[in-house]
């Protein structure tokens, strides 16, 4: 009988520990089911109020109502989006902290020698949200009225023609070098330290033409004291739909188009990434953001996660050839 009795009280205990564990894995479950059950913060690499800024806010606050919880932009401006990009890397892999990634990201991988992170291998795409054309402007009453007359006065002067961006190593100065490469001209590409400047020249005709986003310079191109000539993206602008791409006007290589997305830290929990990413797929096609967005000179889009990562991969590896073709120094 004591075997018996031995036997039988192991089982008691075995029974018991099973029933004491058993509301663990629903509890759990529940846990991990309800993302999110707190706020997000969503870290923009930019200062409060640019156009990127205010895409974020459109998208967070379309979340905050489609999640039920809210979605807070935290600026985190400086070092080209590395300041930004660090702290996201640090955060905890839970989904409650988000960054905003995108083309700035791809541009400083190929740029620096070496980054305190890893875009491609630390961070798991969510999904796009923002695409930005760049615009090949030039001053009203410019003898420039299209691409083929900038090409054009670029060949009956080789070097003369001088082409306006911002910062070396910006989406702007890049585009102009790619469109020096692709159009096979030889020109000026004259940086300037911030946009106004840059127009400034442009509108006193101290440079010819220059590359820049719409946000930008709207208020000069609805003022008629600068005419965009063409747009970079593939197809026109919805809020341009009067300009030809640079494609349609015969330089069938180039294209132009910055964007933005989210990503979360690498070890986020695959089922958040969807919750996220269903969210958005639901939130972009909103006519809300969509008019709101286009007025500000964005393409609001969503995607899947690979195809944000695979946008990423490819625009690393072609701003890297950029870089490379034009001379443009790795910074440390």
């Amino acid at each position: 009988m004591r075997p018996y009795r031995m036997r039988l009280c192991r089982n008691i205990a075995i029974v018991a520990a099973l029933s004491a564990a058993a509301p663990a894995a629903p509890s759990a479950a529940r846990n991990q089911s309800d993302y999110p059950n707190r706020p997000v913060t969503l870290i923009v690499p930019y200062a409060a109020g640019g156009v990127a800024d205010v895409g974020m806010r459109l998208i967070g606050g379309k979340l905050s109502s489609r999640l039920s919880q809210q979605f807070v932009v935290e600026n985190r401006p400086g070092a080209g989006g590395i300041v930004a990009a660090r702290a996201g890397a640090a955060a905890a892999p839970d989904g409650y902290t988000l960054l905003m990634t995108g083309n700035n990201n791809a541009i400083a991988a190929a740029l620096f020698k070496s980054l305190p992170y890893n875009i491609l291998t630390e961070f798991a795409s969510v999904s796009t949200a923002a695409f930005f054309d760049v615009l090949l402007v030039a001053r009203a009453g410019s003898p420039l009225h299209s691409v083929r007359d900038v090409i054009s006065a670029a060949k009956a002067n080789p070097g003369k023609l001088n082409i306006g961006t911002i910062n070396p190593g910006s989406t702007q100065n890049l585009a102009a070098e790619l469109f020096v490469s692709t159009a096979d001209i030889k020109a000026a590409i004259v940086p300037f330290r911030a946009s106004p400047d840059m127009a400034g020249a442009v509108m006193r005709g101290d440079i010819d033409v220059a590359f820049e986003f719409y946000a930008a310079i709207n208020g000069l191109l609805a003022d008629q004291k600068l005419v965009a000539l063409a747009s970079g993206g593939r197809t026109r602008t919805a809020y341009l739909p009067d300009v030809p791409t640079v494609m349609e006007s015969g330089i069938k290589d180039y294209e132009v188009t910055s964007w933005n997305g989210i990503a979360a830290p690498v070890s986020t929990p695959p089922d958040v990434i969807t919750t996220l990413n269903q969210a958005m797929k639901d939130v972009v096609p909103d006519p809300d953001i969509q008019q709101r967005s286009n007025r500000m000179g964005m393409a609001m889009r969503s995607s899947t996660p690979e195809e944000m990562t695979a946008r990423m991969k490819a625009d690393i590896a072609k701003w890297g050839a950029v870089i490379e073709a034009a001379g443009i120094p790795k910074r440390d």
